[in-house]
């Protein structure tokens, strides 16, 4: 049976807005499996990018608790969340925020320089071995200025499956590419779930991409809900 990877459990969270507190997300419970799909869909401004960054450790809720990988997020300091970050996840952007002064290749090996036993010849391996497996092996010497947007999310891609995470959240992962494109980068993702395991949590506004997914959520004032078409057409 597969293993609870991300629980949350009564998350809320309020941020400040002309001088009073918005509540963005109230009292959110899930629970995603070890090699699951999961997308969260909801209207512009719904806060699912908000929610996102707090499943991933990278913004803390204001309440509630948050379990990754089998360790109380809510519990650490900004230091341990990062490094409980590079143990076991990794991002994809709508933006891709590649380095443009480094070649595919060395945007790929980023994440590897963070870690304490840096070794190039291991870590060029390991990206060489990514950059194949998305199809962009010719290109690893050139820079993101002369590569398509699909290549540059590919590089992306493969820059968040270097550490050889367990989770991989994406925000938006095809929101700029033409929609030929944002097929291929779609497959791409499933095929890596599939014969990698990790888990893919997505954040999307395009909702034949969501019910590709084995779990659609939407969030809907603040609440997080299974979809149903009939609620949130």
């Amino acid at each position: 049976m597969a293993q609870v990877i991300i629980s949350a459990q009564h998350l809320s969270h309020k941020i400040k807005r002309d001088h009073q507190d918005v509540t963005l997300l109230r009292s959110i419970n899930v629970d995603i499996l070890q090699g699951e799909q999961v997308a969260i869909t909801g209207r512009s401004g719904s806060g699912k990018s908000t929610l996102l960054g707090i499943l991933a450790t990278l913004d803390q809720a204001s309440e509630g608790e948050l379990w990754v990988c089998g360790e109380a997020a809510h519990a650490l300091n900004e230091e341990q969340r990062a490094g409980l970050r590079q143990k076991t996840i990794g991002f994809v952007f709508q933006s891709f925020q590649l380095l443009p002064h480094l070649t595919a290749l060395e945007n790929v090996m980023l994440p590897l320089r963070l870690k304490a036993h840096f070794n190039y010849t291991q870590a060029e391996a390991k990206a060489i071995q990514l950059l194949d497996q998305v199809g962009l092996l010719k290109q690893k010497d050139q820079t993101p200025k002369v590569l398509s947007g699909g290549e540059q999310q590919r590089v992306a891609i493969a820059r968040a499956l270097v550490t050889s995470p367990q989770i991989i959240f994406a925000d938006e992962p095809t929101g700029n590419l033409d929609e030929h494109t944002a097929k291929d980068i779609e497959k791409l993702l499933f095929d890596l779930n599939k014969d990698l395991g990790v888990t893919l949590v997505l954040v999307t506004h395009h909702l034949e991409l969501a019910k590709r997914c084995q779990k659609h959520y939407v969030l809907h004032e603040g609440e997080l809900k299974p979809f149903q078409r009939e609620v949130f057409a």
